[in-house]
């Protein structure tokens, strides 16, 4: 299987990857006011990426859209035409949070089995693209023998073998080395391609090249900036002048918001 029969594949998956709405959202920690009265849309099929201060609540604000973090809560989240978003999100966290027990193969699967769904064609499905990002030596290795990137690389493939049309990511790339970082976010964005993902990154340059769309979150209680687009599709190159240019713009919005 070749990556253009892979990338048209998972693009064909997601064809109905839906938008998120978030619509007067309210939320308290220990009596502060995270986020009050909050609209906010992710756009579907697109990558949106958040950026801001430590602190603010942009990790707060993906657990909220998963459902994992109610208590505190009010306000309306919902996907498309109204769903409630049971069953269509995977998370993908900073840590790679793989079972030390388990080998490349079945961390990947880990979703399939514990649904009980472990098919010969899930199993294939793994094993084609741990191929397709190098790893195929490493199919039977545990996770204490590989590389931090090769761990990365095996979580990136565990969430995209959920096959879900909504895609939560929790800066996944911030504890790479910078050339590693690179080519996972190369391979992310065409791996992850016609799902509507939310990602949250300190990395000014990372949203730049990641992002359709990139809004700024600060303040308390937190509010989001307008979008800044920038221009071509993902993955951009980090040294295209616009990529460069926006970069400065962008740090410009995260100081204006620290100093409003």
């Amino acid at each position: 299987m070749n990556d253009k029969t892979k990338d048209k594949e998972h693009s064909d998956s997601r064809s109905v990857a839906p938008a998120i709405f978030l619509e007067k959202v309210c939320f308290s920690y220990l009596g502060e006011e995270i986020f009050k009265s909050l609209d906010f849309k992710v756009e579907a099929g697109q990558w949106t990426c958040l950026i801001g201060p430590s602190g603010v609540g942009k990790s707060t604000l993906l657990q909220l859209i998963s459902g994992s973090l109610r208590e505190g809560f009010s306000g309306n989240i919902w996907f498309g035409e109204g769903s409630s978003g049971n069953g269509i999100t995977a998370w993908m966290a900073q840590k790679d949070l793989l079972l030390p027990w388990l080998s490349v193969l079945d961390n990947v699967c880990l979703g399939a089995r514990l649904r009980g769904n472990l098919t010969d064609d899930v199993r294939q499905k793994a094993v084609c693209l741990i191929e397709d990002v190098g790893l195929k030596a490493y199919i039977d290795a545990l996770p204490s023998t590989l590389s931090g990137g090769m761990r990365q690389r095996v979580a990136l493939l565990r969430t995209l073998m959920e096959d879900r049309p909504v895609i939560l990511m929790d800066e996944p790339f911030s504890a790479l080395d910078a050339l590693t970082r690179l080519k996972l976010q190369d391979l992310a964005a065409r791996l992850v391609k016609g799902a509507t993902v939310l990602m949250v990154t300190h990395d000014p340059l990372e949203a730049l090249r990641l992002g359709h769309r990139i809004h700024v979150m600060t303040g308390r209680p937190a509010q989001m900036s307008e979008a800044l687009i920038p221009p071509g599709l993902p993955p951009r190159r980090p040294g295209d002048p616009e990529v460069i240019s926006l970069q400065a713009k962008l740090l410009e919005r995260l100081e204006a918001g620290l100093n409003a």
